[in-house]
């Protein structure tokens, strides 16, 4: 697995742990969509949170979350809607909200984790 692969592998596994630990329910991990790929999907007893996961080991390519631009944004809106229309029974009751995760730092396991909830969708 290639070093770039490992590292977002680890931030989606912190993440997914914040989420854990904030009383959710991991209900889905990388599911494939037309569109693309969900990292997370997250429910509690009032949403469904698709969650977009952005790692890096510094800043010298931007900050993570300068990599969900609008046009992410908007495929991750499409993702969701996708994957509630497939999974009716765990989004009955639940609104839909999108987050977003970066994780910062040389070790994904030690380093800053910064959230966003319900990201805007153009």
């Amino acid at each position: 697995m290639a070093d770039k692969d490992e590292l977002g592998r680890a931030g989606e596994e912190r993440a997914a742990r914040y989420y854990l630990d904030d009383g959710f329910t991991l209900v889905d991990r990388n599911w494939r969509g037309s569109a693309g790929e969900i990292d997370i999907v997250a429910v509690d007893t009032r949403h469904v949170v698709v969650v977009e996961v952005k790692t890096r080991r510094g800043e010298g390519f931007g900050h993570p979350f300068e990599a969900i631009d609008a046009r992410k944004r908007a495929r991750l809106w499409r993702l969701a809607c996708e994957w509630i229309a497939s999974h009716r029974d765990l989004a009955q009751g639940r609104t839909l909200r999108i987050d977003a995760i970066a994780v910062l730092g040389p070790d994904p396991r030690t380093a800053s984790l910064e959230h966003i909830v319900d990201v805007e969708v153009p």
